[in-house]
Order: C-alpha cells, then sequence, then structure tokens
C-alpha cells in the first residue's frame, strides 16, 4: 500500500481519481535469491500480478543474494500485502533472518514513518521514513513509497517492493534457513491449479475491495460491486467441502486471502461499501476465516486497532471527517469454527511455529 502522491491536506482525489479505480502494479522487481547467477540465466517472467516461479529476471532488474541479517523487512501491521510477509515470515521461521521494521498505522503524503519506535526512528536503519530508503538507492523515486519493502541494511537503500513476489520468494530461495516443521506453502503437486485461484483471489477480492471503496463513480462502483460478491460467493461455496483453500492444509493462497477476510468487517464492509453482507454471516467464509485466525502464524500479526486507525484516518476523501468507528466487536475472531469436521490439519506433518515474541 502507498502514501499518496497528493498534499495530506488536499483530501479530494488523492485515492478517488475519477471512474474505475486501476491499481499501479509497477513495482522495483529486483529479487533476493539463493544462487543470483543461476536465477539470472533464466528466462525472465511472464507478466504477472501474481508473482512466477521458475523464472528469473524481469528486464532491468537485479539479483541479491541471500544473506541472514543483512535484510530488513518493512511491513506495516495495518497493509494486507504488508500482512502477507508478516505471516509467510513467522510461518517459515525467518523471523531471526529477516529483521522486521514496522511503521505505525497513518502515513502522510510523504511516506510511512516510524512513529511507533522511539525518537520515531527505526532501530536498526535509523531513519524517520521510509521514502529516505527509496530514495537513497532511486533519488527522487517517482511512484508510491509503498509497504512492504525490503531494506538492504548495509547500503540503506530499498531492495524491492515487489510484494506478490517477496513471498515466493520467501518459501523458495530462502528455504535453507526456514524452521524445522516449517509449513510448504508451495506444494509441487498443487502449484498448477494454485495459480489461477490466487490470480482470482487477487483480482477479484484483495483488489476487489479497493474497486468498491475507490470507485469514482456511481456505475463503476456498481459493476465493482457485483464482481467481488460474485468471487465472494464462488468462496463461500468453495469452503463449505474443503478446509482450506487448497485442500488439507494450508498454502499461500490461504495467506492471500486471509489478510483480505481479516479486513472484511472491521473496514471493508463499512469504509469501502462492500455491504451485501458481513463476513460474520458467511457461514463457511467466516468459519475459514476464524481457523485461520486461531492457528499460530496468521491472528497474532493481525493489530484490528491498526487496521482502522490506517483506513479511516488516511483515506481522507472517503472519510474527511477522519473520525475512526469503535466498532465493531471483533471478540468474535476467537470463537470456535468448527471447521475440524472437514478433516486436514493446517500444518500437515508439520509443525506451528512457536508463540510470537
Amino acid at each position: 500500500m502507498s502514501a499518496s502522491s497528493e498534499s495530506s491536506e488536499s483530501s479530494m482525489g488523492s485515492y478517488v481519481t475519477g471512474g474505475a479505480f486501476e491499481r499501479d502494479t509497477q513495482y522495483i522487481e529486483d529479487r533476493i535469491v539463493a544462487d543470483p547467477e543461476a536465477v539470472a540465466a533464466l528466462p525472465a517472467p511472464p507478466e504477472s500480478k501474481i508473482g512466477s516461479l521458475g523464472f528469473g529476471l524481469s528486464e532491468g532488474a537485479e539479483a541479491w543474494p541471500v544473506e541472514p541479517g543483512r535484510y530488513r523487512l518493512i511491513a506495516a501491521a495495518a497493509c494486507p500485502w504488508a500482512n502477507r510477509t508478516l505471516i509467510v515470515r513467522r510461518l517459515l521461521g525467518l523471523e531471526d533472518v529477516i529483521s522486521l521494521g514496522q511503521p505505525g498505522p497513518v502515513h502522510d503524503a510523504r511516506s510511512w514513518t516510524f512513529d511507533l519506535d522511539p525518537d520515531g526512528r527505526d532501530p536498526v536503519l535509523g531513519s524517520e521514513r521510509l521514502q529516505e530508503h527509496y530514495f537513497k538507492r532511486f533519488p527522487g523515486y517517482p511512484r508510491g513509497i509503498t509497504v512492504p519493502a525490503i531494506v538492504d541494511v548495509p547500503s540503506g537503500g530499498v531492495v524491492t517492493n515487489n510484494y506478490p513476489q517477496m513471498t515466493l520468494d520467501f518459501s523458495t530461495e530462502w528455504r535453507e534457513f526456514h524452521r524445522p516443521g516449517a509449513p510448504d506453502l508451495l506444494p509441487v503437486k498443487l502449484v498448477d491449479e494454485m495459480w489461477p485461484v490466487m490470480e482470482r483471489i487477487f483480482t477479484e477480492v484483495n483488489n476487489g475491495v479497493y474497486r468498491c471503496g475507490f470507485a469514482g463513480s456511481q456505475e463503476a462502483y456498481d459493476a465493482a460491486y457485483e464482481r467481488l460478491w460474485t468471487a465472494m460467493d464462488w468462496l463461500e461455496e468453495r469452503l463449505s467441502t474443503r478446509r482450506f483453500v487448497m485442500g488439507d492444509t494450508i498454502t499461500e493462497a490461504d495467506v492471500r486471502l486471509f489478510t483480505t477476510l481479516a479486513r472484511f468487517d472491521p473496514v471493508y464492509h463499512g469504509h469501502f461499501k462492500a455491504n451485501r453482507n458481513k463476513l460474520s454471516e458467511m457461514e463457511h467464509l467466516w468459519g475459514y476465516a476464524r481457523d485461520l485466525f486461531q492457528t499460530p502464524g496468521f491472528g497474532d500479526t493481525i493489530d484490528f486497532t491498526q487496521i482502522k486507525q490506517h483506513y479511516y484516518a488516511t483515506h481522507s476523501d472517503i472519510n474527511p471527517t477522519r473520525i475512526v468507528p469503535l466498532g465493531p466487536d471483533l471478540s468474535n475472531w476467537e470463537t470456535p469454527h468448527g471447521r475440524e469436521h472437514l478433516g486436514g490439519e493446517p500444518f500437515g506433518d508439520g509443525t506451528p511455529p512457536a508463540p510470537r515474541r
């Protein structure tokens, strides 16, 4: 999620620009890989909004070497795209290998800021704003200052903000440093089936809620609303017969869906007008979301307070008063989900991560 390029005091037009919402998917496509030379020799990946497996570098991209302790992941708890990296880092046990910096929930027009840290500075990077690390590598960087981003600690420059690829590389390129019992989030036997499922989840659900919220016309909103709920009904049916998106164990597809579901009732239902019904009124999706929330590595990365603060205070063209609602009551995420009857185990033959520090 990016900081707006417009003045923080100029609310209208910052996010809603008229007509249908189109997400900017141009990112810094450098990658951190186990064997830079081998990856550089592979064919360039096809154009994709969800990342790729088995391909090399995009045109102009660089390969950086996997090195424990060298890189710092900057991931705001409020942001769903950053939340993916927090979950996968936890599930795979990469906390001691890739350090974590977390900006506060409300950014201004320039950048995400480290206002939750002592003196408002990241304790490792020493910076006040994520923008500093984009500019360190690319002076005057013209695009959005987005999270998640990975920063090269020695140089202070941003390496990549390509969130669709980031978690895939955590699973594949950092495999040497996975914890014992880490789940296989990209099982070979399911990848071919999983890719179109993840693509639909991204285009219709992850991005679908934004198409509703940032629609600039009634026509655009109506079309976005229909697309979103068509996909939600598809997922409701799919999850009526399987415990997780791809079957009996968690995969990358569950990570990508969960971060949107966790924000649905607190934010998207009201703030983004995705209000045909609440998530908590959908039997199978709601049970599934609670199942994941109560699974180590998922719910323990969720901060509902920061999530609400971010959306309601940052999108001032949608919510000019910047009032953050007190509701809804979110204690229901801890209620029994009853999904065990579908069989399966979240981690299969593996183990859950240790409690969060």
